[in-house]
């Protein structure tokens, strides 16, 4: 009897690839800390540009309103002021009225430059009332007040020699003695023409 031998087919089956190859380990990822340091530097140079843009358009708006002042019709333009020559005559307080009408007061002096620019202004054979007045103590002292409540220097004064001269006579003209303008005290109550000044306008 013939033996049969019988052969087993046997496969050994390999593991089956995923089909990938193996990555190497993913690279870490950027550093936080390097990002943040990036958005404040782009964050500090807006903030910067925005502060120069602000400041160019102070400055522009400053030169803008410091140009654009001009004086009413009629009024001299001087520094940050503006002056008023009347063309009548009224008693010192009147004079007074008509400038306060005007947004304005009696003629401050303050400097030797503002008097010679008003000066320049006005006619030689006539007297102008400016806004500085007095009244006379018990004691006989005369108090010099200005209408703005400027306070009275008399390292500042501009009197002509030997004035004021006559305590009966509280307010201050501005006149010609020998062709040289000056203050000289007078009665309240006689008629000059006046100086109105006030501050410029700005626009």
């Amino acid at each position: 009897m013939t033996s049969e031998i019988t052969y087993a087919e046997v496969k050994f089956n390999k593991p089956k690839s995923s089909g990938t190859k193996s990555e190497p380990p993913a690279a870490p990822k950027e550093n936080n800390l390097h990002q943040s340091g990036h958005s404040f530097s782009k964050l500090l140079l807006t903030s910067l540009l925005i502060l120069l843009l602000l400041l160019a358009i102070s400055f522009f708006i400053a030169f803008i309103w410091k140009d654009w002042s001009c004086c009413p019709k009629n009024w001299e333009p001087y520094s940050s002021n503006c002056y008023f020559i009347s063309n009548g005559f009224n008693i010192w307080n009147d004079s007074e009225k008509k400038c306060l009408r005007m947004n304005a007061h009696l003629l401050v002096i303050n400097t030797k430059a503002e008097q010679d620019f008003i000066t320049q202004k006005l006619r030689i054979n006539f007297a102008y009332y400016v806004g500085l007045s007095d009244w006379t103590s018990a004691m006989g002292k005369r108090h010099w007040q200005w209408v703005d409540q400027t306070l009275y220097n008399e390292s500042a004064t501009f009197w002509h020699q030997g004035e004021p001269n006559n305590p009966n006579e509280h307010c201050v003209m501005l006149n010609a003695v020998s062709r040289k303008w000056g203050w000289n005290d007078s009665p309240c109550n006689e008629v000059h023409k006046f100086i109105c000044k006030m501050m410029k306008i700005y626009l």
